[in-house]
């Protein structure tokens, strides 16, 4: 005979595995071709020069070199000037 009565069915019993975004290679770094620079989920960061965009917005290195982030002052669509951050290597 149980001591207990029987629970049921729960609504918030399921978990994601974690995804592990964000900026992989800090400012002032060195980044070999290929290595990966940031992983997100649309464009927070925008490739600069000698960085390329993956079909999942990753941002990648295309070329040996120091990282360097920054801010670059943007129009957005609805005419406002906007600062996004840019990531490039040199």
């Amino acid at each position: 005979m149980a001591t207990k009565k029987s629970g049921g069915t729960t609504k918030n019993g399921r978990d994601s595995n974690p995804k592990y975004l964000g900026i992989k290679v800090n400012h002032g770094a060195l980044a070999t071709v290929g290595s990966i620079l940031v992983r997100q989920r649309g464009t927070d960061v925008l490739p600069g020069q000698n960085v390329g965009m993956g079909k999942d917005h990753t941002l990648f290195a295309l070329k040996q070199g120091t990282v360097e982030l920054g801010y670059k002052r943007k129009t957005h669509f609805n005419g406002k000037t906007m600062l996004k951050k840019i990531i490039k290597i040199i």
